[in-house]
């Protein structure tokens, strides 16, 4: 089959599930990581003749995106901050907010100081493995409670020549942390039961569901948890970063101003909702 034709059948059995530009997205992604083919080539060689092996993978392709499998688990790799980093069914796909929040650390931390720092719930590593690439001086541990989760952050650390102290716990029946940070950083399941019908189907269908989602009387059960952990773990003028419910950001601040950090700061996302949330220890 020629790449003109191919594209045509792949926008035709595409076009009830996602829009336009996202069907465009898709195909130029696809094209040049089976065809090695950039987006102006397909304009160029539209002639371009697929060899029936690389046809079957882009079939492949094309019935998971029928399935609304998220393109990322797909190919096995998505990136973030600049990173490549591998994923699968078993680690949520990071977004651009969790970006944010490491940009915001970066930003503001001593980067000359050999600093102490701990991600809770780290996933596929982004936060950890970003924060370790920036910051050489930095001791960074990891906590995941899945082993799947921590093998794939394991790789990743690898793939992108980082140290990282990876440990396999349940936040939630930790007593203690293994040692004092100075700077604590989590983005823990913060979705509710009742947001389920604002979710798209590829995320809802495909990633790990136990991190994204929390029981609807007790939203902010991993944030009470990892609140009081920090309080005992962090060093003097230590500061605590959480990734948030967009819709708790008022109940998020007083569970940490009544567990006594002081400072607390939300801010928002570059889409204005509240999604960061800053506090210090004394």
């Amino acid at each position: 089959m020629i790449l003109k034709n191919f594209r045509k059948a792949f926008s035709k059995q595409l076009s009830v599930l996602y829009p336009k530009t996202e069907i465009d997205t898709f195909f130029f992604i696809l094209v040049e990581e089976y065809l090695d083919l950039q987006r102006i080539d397909t304009v160029l060689k539209p002639e371009f003749l697929i060899t029936t092996n690389k046809l079957a993978l882009l079939n492949t392709a094309l019935k998971r995106l029928q399935n609304e499998e998220p393109i990322q688990y797909i190919l096995g790799k998505t990136e973030f901050y600049g990173l490549p980093l591998k994923v699968d069914k078993n680690t949520l796909i990071p977004r651009p907010e969790t970006e944010e929040l490491v940009e915001l650390i970066l930003k503001e931390v001593n980067k000359s100081k050999p600093l102490q720092i701990l991600d809770i719930g780290t996933g596929t590593g982004c936060i950890a493995i970003s924060l370790a690439k920036n910051l050489p001086l930095a001791n960074i541990s990891a906590i995941e409670i899945s082993d799947k989760a921590l093998a794939i952050a394991k790789q990743n650390a690898l793939l992108n020549n980082v140290a990282i102290n990876f440990l396999q716990r349940d936040i939630l029946k930790a007593e203690k942390l293994p040692q004092n940070f100075d700077i604590i950083v989590s983005n823990p399941p913060y979705v509710r039961e009742l947001e389920k019908e604002t979710i798209k189907n590829n995320v809802l269908q495909n990633e790990p569901y136990l991190a994204l989602f929390v029981e609807d009387n007790n939203p902010l059960i991993f944030y009470d948890k990892i609140g009081n952990l920090a309080k005992q773990s962090l060093s003097k003028n230590g500061i605590l970063y959480f990734e948030i419910n967009e819709y708790l950001g008022k109940e998020m601040i007083d569970l940490l101003d009544f567990k006594g950090f002081r400072q607390v700061q939300l801010k928002k996302d570059l889409f204005g909702k509240d999604r960061i949330l800053k506090a210090l220890i004394e």
